[in-house]
């Protein structure tokens, strides 16, 4: 098979789409395999404060401004502005406790602390535990066990 050959068969548009992905939500490699084709794409990794030097290391909340009263949450209203969101840092699985059966690692109207697991998101057969940005109540889950999560998607809220 010629070079030119090669180059048909090559999605070079798949490979621009899995670049962005990985710029998008921070990982340092991807791969994907469909039939007989299986690409990967990587960057070298450098330490997280030169990659990302504006990025704080855990999510934390917008600024506090005077508060103003607001009507109860609707569930068309966008969750991703509410103060006490907890947002996915990345795209994958969300699951709510270690291991399929086990207690989950908070349920709404629990007490959590900063740092706490609230859940897992799954990327890439890993496990990525998600911290409690905030010391607080869970008042709401907005997502359901094992469902697919994007990139800044609002998982739950702690007040």
């Amino acid at each position: 098979m010629s070079a030119k050959d090669k180059d048909k068969i090559v999605d070079h548009d798949l490979i621009r789409e899995l670049a962005e992905l990985l710029t998008e939500t921070g990982l340092t490699e991807i791969e994907f395999e469909r039939d007989d084709t299986r690409i990967r794409v990587a960057r070298n990794q450098m330490p997280v404060a030169a990659q990302f030097p504006s990025v704080p290391a855990t999510p934390s909340p917008p600024a506090q401004q005077p508060e103003q009263p607001k009507p109860p949450a609707a569930p068309s209203e966008d969750m991703a502005e509410h103060p006490g969101v907890v947002l996915s840092p990345m795209v994958g699985t969300a699951y709510f406790s270690p291991e399929p059966g086990a207690r989950p690692f908070v349920d709404v109207g629990e007490t959590v602390r900063e740092g706490q697991t609230v859940l897992i998101v799954e990327a890439m057969k890993t496990m990525n535990q998600i911290p409690a940005p905030r010391s607080g109540t869970v008042t709401r889950i907005l997502i359901e066990d094992g469902q697919p999560v994007e990139y800044g998607e609002p998982l739950m809220i702690i007040e």
